[in-house]
């Protein structure tokens, strides 16, 4: 596919600039002047690498009815997503053997409108899994430290860690990480429809421990650790320290913590609900200054869908699935708070698409506009602003809490490989 785009707001590597895109073959061909011939003219809509979102529940094959590739992918690229990594969890099976990785590859070939890489997971008693599944192409490993909400995707301990961290460290793929310490979770007999309850159910305490001991298993053996969303500002001075350090630690916070504040969750909207919580207002406006700071590294959606009757069960917060479906609206999310906050697109360029890239080993290829990259591109109309429809949504079920919601940042096209998936 060869193609000339051109706009006066490119994110290139070297800053955004009034720019034009050669695409040839798949790549960046080159990055040249705005009045280079016969470029297809975006005006002043921005022209960015494609989001990379290293956290995303497909869940097929075995759970295609909460989402498979074909929605999944065509969602993505809606949302400007040019690239997701698949969670080793909720298909069946799990992406814990070479087997199960097998099967999900085979699920998603030739159904995926964007690119599709994989995390294998690690699971108690896999740690021999771990070195095949690397030679297949995983990116990435990750672990459950609590309850993940389905029974083949077991928890793992301290004890289990201290098996794989020599095999992983020897690898030296990271290790994603649900960062919640079981023994500080409160047991729960009772439903409820108040929010306050479910949050107060799973403490900021509990994460800020967990963190902790992944902090002492890294001073034992350097695995690269990433804590996925992260939705307390407390850990930020651990995550500061661990970091000076030298440890090889990275973290992530998600759309949903940066968009929301319990305080605004009505009774019984489980919508909202997500395992860590959404917390307070004071926790968002930290989250979003360790971001600014780089305390947090990334952000990315953790996409996870289900169908409707186990997110709706009559308001009961505790018997609802604990997940969030975003994938489609995560860059507008991520653009309307950044926006209102005066901070650049160029820093959620860095959140979503380079240090993204980075952390899925792909940041030779993928994640910049430079010559040579992939011509993984998104345009987007940064002024533009769109109120959330549900049924304008590519998800399989269109059950979000950002329905209604007034977003800036509508996506007019998405290139993968140099080939124009998405038009609005």
């Amino acid at each position: 596919m060869s193609a000339v785009l051109r706009s006066t707001r490119v994110v290139t590597a070297q800053g955004t600039r009034a720019a034009s895109l050669t695409i040839s073959g798949g790549t960046i061909e080159s990055v040249g002047e705005w009045d280079t011939p016969g470029a297809e003219d975006f005006g002043d809509s921005v022209i960015m690498p494609g989001v990379i979102d290293t956290h995303v529940h497909v869940n097929e094959p075995g759970r295609t009815e909460w989402e498979g590739f074909e929605t999944a992918t065509r969602a993505a690229a809606a949302g400007g997503i040019t690239t997701l990594l698949d969670m080793p969890l909720n298909s069946i099976p799990p992406t814990t053997t070479v087997a199960g990785f097998e099967a999900k590859r085979k699920a998603a070939s030739g159904k995926s409108l964007v690119n599709v890489e994989y995390i294998g997971g690690v699971i108690p008693g896999n740690a021999g899994d771990l070195g095949p599944m690397s030679d297949e192409g995983v990116r990435a490993f990750k672990c459950f430290l609590t309850p993940s909400g389905v029974a083949e995707f077991p928890a793992v301990t301290e004890e289990d860690l201290r098996i794989a961290f020599p095999v992983l460290a020897e690898l030296g793929l990271p290790l994603m990480v649900h960062a919640e310490d079981p023994a500080l979770l409160a047991s729960v007999s009772e439903p409820s429809r108040v929010y306050a309850d479910y949050l107060a159910s799973r403490p900021i305490e509990s994460e800020h421990s967990a963190i902790e001991m992944m902090v002492r298993l890294m001073e034992w053996c350097p695995v690269r650790v990433h804590i996925v969303h992260l939705s307390s500002a407390t850990s930020l001075a651990l995550i500061r320290s661990a970091k000076a350090r030298g440890l090889p630690l990275t973290v992530e916070t998600c759309p949903h913590y940066l968009s929301f504040s319990a305080e605004e969750i009505p009774e019984g909207a489980t919508q909202y609900k997500c395992a860590p919580p959404i917390r307070s207002e004071a926790e968002r406006t930290g989250l979003w200054g360790g971001l600014v700071d780089g305390d947090i590294d990334l952000v990315a959606s953790d996409h996870s869908p289900c169908p409707p009757e186990m997110k709706e069960t009559h308001g009961d917060f505790f018997s609802a699935w604990g997940g969030i479906a975003s994938l489609q609206i995560s860059l507008p999310a991520v653009w309307t708070g950044a926006r209102s906050r005066n901070i650049s697109l160029e820093r959620v360029v860095e959140w979503m698409c380079t240090r993204t890239a980075r952390l899925a080993g792909l940041q030779h290829s993928k994640g910049a506009l430079r010559t040579g990259f992939d011509a993984d591109i998104t345009v987007m109309d940064p002024d533009a602003s769109f109120r959330v429809d549900p049924s304008r949504l590519e998800h399989r079920h269109p059950v979000t809490p950002y329905a209604g919601k007034q977003l800036y940042g509508k996506v007019l096209a998405t290139y993968v490989n140099g080939r124009r998936v998405f038009s609005a």
